[in-house]
């Protein structure tokens, strides 16, 4: 399966972790959400459009008690 996302500015608690909420669209058109709770680079790789990237993403909001938010 493969999956494009986009970043979303909303942030939810999964099993008490802090994830941020990403917008998914699959190989095959279906609209998805993905949570994300950490995401890296190997450290034998160069980082630097990586965490140029990442810097370009919207601030998360304050953390939201219920998903999905619309």
């Amino acid at each position: 399966m493969q999956i494009s996302i986009e970043s979303t500015d909303q942030i939810t608690n999964i099993d008490g972790v802090p994830v941020r909420v990403w917008k998914g669209v699959t190989a095959g058109g279906v609209d998805c959400f993905v949570m994300v709770h950490r995401i890296a680079v190997a450290r034998d790789l160069d980082s630097s459009e990586f965490e140029r990237e990442l810097s370009e993403q919207v601030e998360p909001k304050a953390s939201t008690t219920s998903w999905p938010n619309s």
